[in-house]
């Protein structure tokens, strides 16, 4: 068993407050969650407007297939949501 965690670090720069915040993580979230079957939560940064911190986990049989499949979860990100911004993402996987 593999499991591979990322951590994505993102920027709301249009977004005015914590409501307005919260829906567009919620719809990342939910999107994410149903596209590729993976466990996604907000860890950081719950109390500033513009930046948001998720944290991301998959758990497979292949390290491989892990990595990748964290690998375009941070593209379907970038992808899809042309109004917020990657700071960085950091992946890793455990034995």
């Amino acid at each position: 068993m593999r499991v591979s965690v990322c951590q994505i670090e993102l920027r709301l720069p249009e977004n005015q407050s914590l409501k307005g915040k919260r829906q567009v993580i919620k719809s990342i979230i939910t999107r994410l969650q149903n596209k590729f079957n993976i466990s996604v939560a907000e860890v950081d940064n719950q109390d500033l407007w513009q930046l948001a911190t998720l944290g991301v986990a998959c758990v497979s049989n292949h390290r491989r297939h892990a990595a990748e499949t964290l690998t375009n979860v941070v593209k379907f990100i970038v992808r899809n949501y042309p109004d917020v911004e990657l700071l960085s993402s950091k992946i890793e996987t455990f034995p």
